[in-house]
């Protein structure tokens, strides 16, 4: 087997909690008294051209939220929502490891709507760890389109058999391995880490 020599990772759900799924909506749609089946349909039309950074967050929330006056303010609604953003700390700590070896190249491949993304990496220190952020707001592409996979490999000039993927959700690594990268299904920090010895990698 080849060495790793790029290690590309998921954001939400990996190093921090997810930025806008489902849970998150549920909750802020919960907090501000907001009818879920309602902001859904607009939502489901929208969040493609959302997370590939074609529209941002103030016309995302016009056409979804603020179809008409609100108790509420933009401000109010758009702090929430970047409130539920939390680090899961020991798989970001492991990270923070791996970026400090200075053996591997690190990455992301992440799909993410702009601001939230540009949030996340501000406030949780991620241009400390990474090298290169290949989110889908930035390149245009999302998980599971073969794409962004090209894309990332592409740009870091690493072969697909020295890289790994690392991500919550079964689709997006199968996209990555039909590519020839080797995956990991992370769950928790010491379930990675033990994954990571095998392909050689902390060992």
């Amino acid at each position: 087997m080849r060495a790793i020599k790029a290690l590309f990772w998921d954001v939400g759900g990996v190093l921090l909690t997810d930025a806008w799924d489902h849970t998150q909506r549920a909750d802020t749609l919960a907090h501000f008294g907001l009818d879920p089946a309602k902001f859904q349909q607009h939502h489901e039309t929208l969040v493609s051209s959302f997370e590939r950074g074609k529209i941002g967050l103030d016309e995302y929330l016009d056409r979804t939220v603020f179809t008409h006056e609100r108790s509420f303010t933009r401000e109010s609604f758009r702090d929430y929502m970047f409130s539920l953003s939390k680090p899961k700390a020991d798989v970001l700590a492991l990270a923070q490891e791996l970026a400090k070896s200075g053996k591997y190249f690190m990455s992301t491949i992440n799909n993410e709507s702009l601001e939230l993304n540009l949030y996340r990496i501000q406030t949780f220190g991620l241009r400390d760890i990474f090298n290169l952020f290949v989110s889908s707001c930035f390149v245009g592409l999302r998980k599971p389109e073969e794409g962004i996979y090209r894309l990332a490999l592409e740009l870091t000039q690493r072969a697909a058999e020295e890289s790994c993927f690392l991500d919550d959700r079964p689709l997006n690594l199968e996209a990555a391995a039909r590519l020839g990268m080797h995956t990991i299904r992370v769950q928790d920090a010491a379930q990675v880490r033990t994954e990571l010895k095998k392909l050689g990698i902390m060992g």
